[in-house]
């Protein structure tokens, strides 16, 4: 119950310092998010050896999932579940065990959260795995965010779509949530990877608070390549820090309560 109005709390002090964040003179802050950890993908083991704190996204129910939180959290990164929401375009196959589709009954999608977030150690925030057609459904994202609230979550908007309805519910549902910037992979080649990498940090000079996300699998060799070549021009402007350091007060839900 403490815990519950604790997060209540961080909530109001969330929305209350939002509106003047562009106002504080502190130096710049840069989240790292990397998605698709939980399969043994390539990268992974360099994304976790990485010098600064990332952010890593672990899928539910794949051979490594509960390995790679446990491996992330002990190494000091943040963990975060990475659920798999439908997309708009391409096959149900690539979302992987436990996807949450709109085709669902509101039980089906409840149960299928609820499992996702306790199979994850660690976890304290979460965000999509493609996407693009359950975060325009407010039916699928009202349960899944009702959810997050239930387990003290916050959300992450990766924003794979412009139609996302994640940030009025959020604010209905009282749960923090944060919005992706830019993905450095989106594209698979290395040359968009390092134009991206790049165009973070011409906007790290303009912009007090970013996220960006990468991913370990197809593209990750060449992120973490990337990534350990542009962590000390980032550096130079921002402050390299997991996602919920970006949320007021959050880290009051990590203290032992009694």
């Amino acid at each position: 119950m403490l815990k519950k109005l604790i997060f209540s709390f961080i909530i109001l002090i969330f929305y209350v310092n939002a509106a003047h964040a562009e106002q504080t003179d502190h130096k710049n802050v840069l989240a790292i998010v990397i998605d698709d950890f939980g399969n043994n993908m390539k990268g992974t083991e360099e994304m976790l050896n990485l010098p600064v704190p990332i952010t890593a996204a672990i899928m539910p129910f794949l051979p490594t999932s509960k390995e790679d939180a446990i491996r992330a959290h002990k190494k000091g990164h943040e963990v975060i579940v990475h659920l798999p929401l439908e997309p708009k375009k391409g096959k149900k196959s690539w979302l992987g065990p436990g996807a949450i589709t709109t085709d669902l009954s509101d039980r089906e999608i409840r149960e299928r959260v609820k499992k996702a977030i306790e199979s994850i150690p660690f976890a304290v925030g979460m965000n999509h795995h493609m996407g693009s057609k359950a975060t325009e459904d407010e039916r699928v994202m009202r349960i899944i965010l009702d959810e997050c609230q239930k387990h003290s979550l916050f959300y992450l908007d990766s924003k794979t779509t412009g139609k996302s309805v994640v940030k009025e519910l959020a604010e209905e549902l009282h749960v923090p949530y944060l919005e992706n910037d830019m993905f450095f992979d989106h594209i698979y080649s290395n040359q968009h990877i390092v134009k991206q990498a790049n165009k973070l940090a011409n906007e790290l000079e303009k912009q007090k608070q970013l996220i960006a996300i990468g991913h370990v699998g197809v593209t990750g060799p060449t992120v973490v390549h990337v990534l350990k070549e542009y962590i000390p021009v980032y550096q130079e402007e921002a402050t390299i820090v997991p996602l919920s350091k970006l949320i007021n007060g959050y880290e009051l839900l990590n203290k032992d309560l009694p």
